[in-house]
């Protein structure tokens, strides 16, 4: 009898996962349509992997819980069923040593795409990610590449506590070597996805746990709104790339920009609208590389800005695109740029909506430029 590669219903059924075993050649994907269909962000990303994993061999996932359930948010679902074992499989409880096989994976050919269960749990992997990934190409004189995507849910929203909700991008964008993509919606999360999959160096990918199932625009006491209902799910079932690097303006206005990225999108459209202001909205997509020109025309234009990120304020990456508009934009700038951010604190489990920065806060900052900053 041949060795079980793949896990069948039964086998999910009753919780019995095959031993993992060598296996050379997986069993043949079948070829993804091209159509168009609406997808919530978990099936965008899904889609993206199993689109790659499909075109390219060298393509893997894996991470703690990613192969045989799929992972904690079901992101990398029935990778594992279609794909085989020996690409799509389940890593120990140990982020350092996830991202470190990657490293050597990508030195040798292949493409893995890990996942960081929790982007509050990536810390313990900074070094490998920092003194390794993002410096293999340089110290090695180009001889080496580090092809490698790390996944990782990021940001609050969901009562995750201090341990659960952390938005740690910052220290990413820091170092030099890396890039690092943050997604606000289905279709631009499928498409930026397979263009850090195919990316030769390493690509820091936070996806916003916020927004896997919906939109939210920070009014927590509303019902949550379905992804079907939005123009931006409705995601190509085949292959397509969004170039990393390049903003998305989602609202036109004349009077302030709003700078962000994540579920700070919905945040800052709905913010707009509760305070009545003509504001233009920038989504980010990409920190690292960062689309100055975008900004810059539009701050020109509006001569305001207002930037919103989930992350303390002090250090965060909020501080590094007030400078970069002060450079570029001083004489056209009406009032102090503003933030909307996290606080200096912990972030915590009793006071989710004080500290998460919501549309009255991001309203406020909004009145507050419109009159001169005061």
């Amino acid at each position: 009898m041949a060795e079980q590669t793949t896990f069948t219903d039964a086998d999910r059924n009753d919780g019995v996962e095959p031993d993992m075993v060598d296996q050379n050649a997986a069993p043949a994907s079948e070829a993804t349509g091209s159509g168009v269909q609406p997808m919530n962000m978990i099936q965008a990303l899904n889609s993206a992997i199993d689109v790659k994993m499909s075109e390219d061999a060298n393509v893997l996932s894996f991470g703690e819980d990613a192969g045989y359930f799929g992972g904690v948010f079901r992101v990398t679902d029935k990778l594992q069923q279609k794909h085989g074992l020996t690409r799509s499989f389940d890593a120990p409880i140990s982020e350092c040593g996830i991202v470190a096989a990657a490293i050597g994976m990508g030195a040798y050919g292949l493409r893995p795409v890990v996942e960081i269960q929790f982007a509050d749990y990536i810390y313990p992997a900074y070094d490998q990610i920092v003194s390794e990934a993002a410096k293999m190409r340089y110290r090695s004189g180009g001889q080496f590449t580090s092809p490698i995507t790390i996944r990782s849910p990021y940001g609050g929203g969901i009562f995750g506590g201090q341990t659960h909700s952390q938005s740690p991008e910052s220290l990413f964008t820091h170092i030099a070597g890396l890039k690092v993509v943050i997604p606000s919606n289905p279709y631009d999360a499928k498409g930026l996805l397979i263009a850090a999959i195919e990316d030769d160096d390493p690509v820091v990918f936070f996806e916003p746990k916020r927004l896997y199932n919906g939109p939210f625009d920070g009014w927590h006491e509303k019902p949550v709104s379905p992804w079907k209902a939005q123009d931006l799910a409705q995601v190509p079932t085949g292959k397509y790339v969004e170039p990393i690097g390049k903003a998305r303006v989602t609202r036109e206005g004349n009077d302030v920009t709003i700078l962000a990225y994540g579920t700070m999108v919905w945040v800052a459209l709905a913010g707009a609208e509760h305070a009545g202001v003509d504001a233009e909205v920038i989504d980010l997509r990409s920190l690292v590389p960062l689309d100055i020109e975008t900004i810059e025309a539009s701050v020109k234009k509006t001569g305001r800005c207002v930037i919103v990120h989930e992350a303390p304020k002090t250090s965060g990456f909020g501080g590094e695109l007030s400078a970069l508009v002060q450079e570029r934009c001083f004489y056209h700038l009406e009032a102090p740029i503003a933030r909307v951010t996290g606080w200096d604190t912990p972030y915590p489990h009793a006071f989710e909506w004080e500290y998460f920065p919501g549309p009255q806060r991001v309203a406020d900052a909004l009145k507050s430029v419109m009159t001169g900053g005061r």
